[in-house]
């Protein structure tokens, strides 16, 4: 199942406005592999820290800036060790800085976990950290190369 080797990372963050940021990152480990919240906070602080948020576990997401949200999304997105994430514009609602900022962690926490990132975006910087470019022309898909 898609919930158990992939790991995605929004545009809009989709954090539950409810739940603590730690929280909202054992949660997906639970979706993914049905164990229990508890299971998954030593590895969700270990997640915050890396992404600068460990003294920010307790807090809701609307007390959270742009940046801070996203960074939680990541960290959400890695909870279950998965194989592949998915981000979808994940800077889009982000200041070119903390844009720059967020997808160097992606990419950092991506490389050490040897996790594949699959990255949709029309910032031609941060395309251009991929290994590999495929762009959409015309509704067709195109790798660099042949552009």
């Amino acid at each position: 199942k898609r919930r158990n080797f992939l790991g995605m990372v929004f545009q809009s963050y989709y954090l539950v406005p409810e739940l603590t940021a730690i929280e909202n990152i054992t949660l997906a480990g639970r979706i993914a592999n049905g164990s229990s919240a508890r299971s998954y906070e030593g590895r969700a602080l270990e997640l915050l820290e890396r992404v600068g948020l460990g003294g920010r576990a307790k807090q809701i997401p609307g007390t959270l800036s742009g940046g801070e949200r996203q960074r939680v999304a990541i960290a959400r997105a890695l909870i279950a060790s998965p194989s592949v994430v998915l981000a979808d514009e994940p800077t889009g609602n982000l200041d070119e800085n903390t844009g720059d900022r967020v997808m160097e962690l992606l990419g950092e926490l991506c490389r050490e976990s040897q996790t594949a990132l699959i990255l949709v975006t029309h910032n031609k910087r941060h395309a251009a950290l991929a290994d590999r470019q495929i762009h959409l022309v015309n509704g067709r898909l195109r790798l660099e190369s042949d552009i």
